[in-house]
């Protein structure tokens, strides 16, 4: 089926560039991106991740692993598991 549907849609500059960059390691453009999104939610009926705002354990994990703060670092998989207990 020809591909002739147009979407339009905004977005921050920044996050684009981001995404962008991800997508080009991932060997696709924005529109095959797209693709593969709409195809995901066409085959789960539904959005292909959970969507929910996160606890507050959740944003302070999150807010310090983008401040660099208590992050473990291991040599290997086995250096890792041995460093966090498991």
């Amino acid at each position: 089926m020809a591909k002739s549907a147009m979407i339009r849609a905004r977005t921050e500059p920044g996050l684009k560039a981001e995404v962008d960059k991800i997508f080009h390691k991932l060997g696709l453009s924005c529109s095959e991106a797209i693709n593969l999104f709409f195809a995901q939610v066409t085959l789960r009926k539904g959005i292909p991740f959970d969507v929910e705002i996160p606890n507050k354990t959740t944003m302070k994990v999150i807010k310090d692993m983008r401040a660099k703060r208590g992050l473990k670092k291991a040599k290997n998989v086995a250096d890792l598991f041995k460093e966090l207990g498991i």
